[in-house]
């Protein structure tokens, strides 16, 4: 049986970062592997199942809905779980969601099962953010909830280019089987190392709708769904602006794309630091950082060794933002933050989605090299709402 801990008792005796906070890294590099390793196997799932490219295509789409409703809809069905129960229950939704997967006979088996995977995705990130969070010094929360992150970050890096491998030399039902097998050590990680952490009160969901709904929680959910818009009105058309615009050939993709990961890896973390630091300061210079990358690339894109200068730099500039949306979110909605924390993946995944349309309209009407350009006047939206959220609750505190 696993003793029960407060927040009191768990935050200052950890000077490092617990073992348990791993097994919830372990958790998200599972979601980010299920997530994105799709996408290295369409082809393979397309031509098994006899669907076209694009009806395969569609798997990816509906994921990032499922994630977007099932966020806020799983954690008010599940408001009144203790945490710990509610990632193991999340991590059995997730097992359950890719073993159907390796099994599924059909296209519609397949989409059924995307989906169900897809509920435990942006609760199961909310509820570790939280926990991750407890588990830790106060001065660490940032850089705590950055590790969960990385999880998805380096699926990217490892997780998404060996699940290809296996789903192209052992067929894709394989690559599910591995992230099922995943999922289960992190259900295991999770049981017997996350201390039962004891709520400080009854969880109301009046509260979680209040918090949620805080104007002030809304304009940074707002804000990190256009920090998230950025990246994919890019990172979606990534390929051909590789290919087509800088003339590097298809098989070097893989590794340019291995070495932006590397760089999202290394700006989540250094974003975790820097939002424990300084959050809300850090969270606008980064945001400029970004935008400033982005007008670069979009100039240079011709130049192969600059472009694989600035990608890099781009990846560790897109995803420093993240933790710090994150923990600001935490912040605000302090009171009740399990509904706010889970809905952040939401507004996330509806950027990811606009921004890929987006990507997509410019390159109708401009053409391939506008793109990166077009990414940075997203941000800047994003840097406007870092702005009005520090003013609004930093500076108003201060002439108070």
């Amino acid at each position: 049986m696993q003793p029960s801990v407060t927040q009191e008792q768990v935050s200052p005796q950890n000077d490092r970062f617990p073992a348990a906070l791993f097994c919830l890294t372990a958790g998200a590099f599972a979601i980010g592997m299920t997530e994105f390793v799709i996408m290295g196997l369409l082809p393979n799932v397309a031509s098994d199942l006899q669907v076209t490219i694009p009806q395969a295509g569609q798997l990816i789409t509906s994921y990032a809905l499922g994630v977007a409703v099932g966020a806020p809809v799983l954690t008010v069905l599940t408001h009144r779980i203790p945490q710990k129960q509610l990632l193991c229950l999340l991590m059995i939704i997730f097992i359950l969601g890719n073993a159907l997967a390796v099994i599924a006979p059909n296209y519609s088996l397949l989409m059924a099962s995307r989906l169900v995977t897809a509920l435990a995705h942006g609760t199961f990130l909310g509820a570790s953010s939280l926990i991750a969070a407890r588990l830790v010094r106060p001065e660490k929360r940032a850089s705590a909830v950055s590790m969960v992150l990385a999880g998805l970050t380096i699926a990217n890096i490892i997780g998404v280019p060996f699940g290809t491998f296996i789903g192209q030399y052992l067929g894709w039902r394989a690559s599910f089987g591995a992230i099922t097998i995943m999922g289960m050590i992190s259900l295991v990680g999770i049981f017997f190392l996350i201390p039962k952490i004891e709520q400080s009160g009854p969880s109301s969901l009046a509260k979680e709708f209040r918090s949620l709904i805080n104007p002030q929680v809304l304009l940074i959910l707002f804000t990190g769904a256009f920090g998230c818009g950025s990246m994919f009105t890019v990172f979606t058309y990534i390929t051909p602006l590789l290919t087509d615009v800088s003339g590097f050939q298809e098989h070097s993709v893989t590794w340019i794309l291995v070495m932006f990961g590397v760089g999202v890896t290394l700006g989540n973390i250094i974003g975790g630091k820097l939002a424990d630091w300084k959050l809300m300061p850090s969270l606008i210079v980064t945001f400029t950082i970004l935008v400033i990358l982005l007008v670069i690339l979009s100039t240079v894109l011709h130049n192969q060794i600059l472009t694989l200068l600035f990608v890099f730099l781009w990846g560790a500039a897109a995803f420093g933002i993240m933790p710090g949306i994150q923990i600001r979110i935490m912040n605000l909605a302090h009171e009740a933050p399990r509904l706010a924390a889970t809905s952040s993946h939401s507004a996330l995944n509806l950027g990811n989605a606009g921004g890929a349309f987006l990507g997509g309209v410019v390159i109708t009407h401009l053409g391939l090299p506008y793109v990166p350009l077009i990414g940075g006047a997203v941000a800047v939206v994003g840097i406007l709402g870092s702005i009005l959220s520090y003013y609004l609750v930093e500076k108003r505190a201060l002439v108070k």
